[in-house]
């Protein structure tokens, strides 16, 4: 029993070990090959600025892998201190767990909400090559060669493939899904013409579509992007409805103490006021969606519900 006015033994634990934390550096996790995608490169800037913050070195670690599962797995089954965190993807964590039987953690159950960070728009390219400069004639060219156009993603289960499916399902397609360990590899073989169509974070693929290196079929967002504002809509076009955007946020794993997860989220919702990270943000073609612990968990917990229906209406399965 505790006494009037007095924290509880557990309370006081967590608050001292508040109190000295960091005292060491803390290991960042991206489930995804350094450079591949809009969340490593968010991932690194939250990082640099963080470090700044809580005076400790936070570094990155790519664990690149099965969608982002692998990395977020160590996470989950990492010690509960504040010293492992995630840079935490829609994919891995919402939509894989409607694809997989078995994905080494729980979503909902294994990881402590700290932050998110931003929303991140996609956009649809294909190789310069295929001769489509629209959702309609992509379209067309799909109808008439079924299963004659590949697109690639960054796994079974991400954002990418949704995205693909998703486009197959609504336009009545059967475009052929490549998947790769990274979205790094996969823009090369864009590049190269090995895969035709890809589906991605805008900020992944922004400088390559202004340097004319790949063509843009149409953003997976309701509204236009005020980075690249020619680009249409897929909905626009179309396709009502089609919608597909990610989110980049931090969690830790299950059981890291509340004042250490409230000591992070302080520190992320400090970064996220400056201007310096609201421009390096928008300059990555995302825009800064800040949510605190219990907001971020209620929505992970919405979105693996919601993804959940459409992996099933997508008949999306692992390869």
């Amino acid at each position: 029993m505790s006494v009037a006015g007095t924290l509880p033994s557990h309370a006081q634990t967590s608050d001292s070990a508040a109190n000295s934390y960091p005292s060491r550096p803390i290991r960042l996790i991206v489930p995804f090959s350094p450079g591949s995608s809009t969340n490593d490169i968010l991932g690194r800037g939250i990082a640099m600025r963080l470090t700044t913050v809580l005076g400790q070195q936070v570094v990155v670690d790519n664990r690149a892998g099965a969608g982002g599962t692998s990395g977020s797995e160590i996470v989950a089954k990492a010690q509960p201190d504040g010293y492992t965190l995630l840079v935490a993807i829609a994919g891995p964590l919402t939509v894989a767990p409607a694809v997989y039987k078995q994905i080494g953690y729980d979503a909902t159950r294994d990881f402590a909400a700290v932050a998110r960070i931003a929303t991140i728009p996609y956009v649809m390219v294909v190789t310069n090559s295929l001769p489509a400069n629209n959702v309609k004639e992509l379209i067309a060219l799909a109808k008439a060669k079924p299963r004659g156009i590949n697109f690639a993603s960054s796994g079974v289960g991400s954002s990418p493939h949704l995205c693909g499916e998703l486009f197959n399902t609504a336009a009545g397609v059967d475009m052929v899904h490549v998947p790769y360990k990274g979205a790094g590899v996969a823009t090369t073989d864009i590049l190269s013409g090995q895969i035709q169509m890809f589906c991605s974070g805008l900020t992944a693929l922004n400088a390559l579509i202004k340097a004319g290196r790949m063509r843009p079929i149409g953003m997976a967002t309701l509204k236009r992007s005020s980075l690249m504002p020619d680009i249409p809509t897929i909905n626009e076009q179309g396709l009502k409805d089609f919608e597909v955007t990610s989110w980049t946020g931090i969690v830790a794993p299950a059981k890291t103490p509340r004042a250490i997860v409230q000591k992070l989220y302080d520190a992320l919702a400090r970064i996220t006021q400056t201007d310096d990270m609201k421009q390096f943000v928008q300059q990555q073609g995302a825009d800064m969606a800040l949510l605190g612990p219990e907001a971020f968990a209620a929505e992970i917990k919405n979105d693996i519900a919601k993804w959940g229906k459409l992996v099933k209406a997508a008949k999306i399965a692992p390869e």
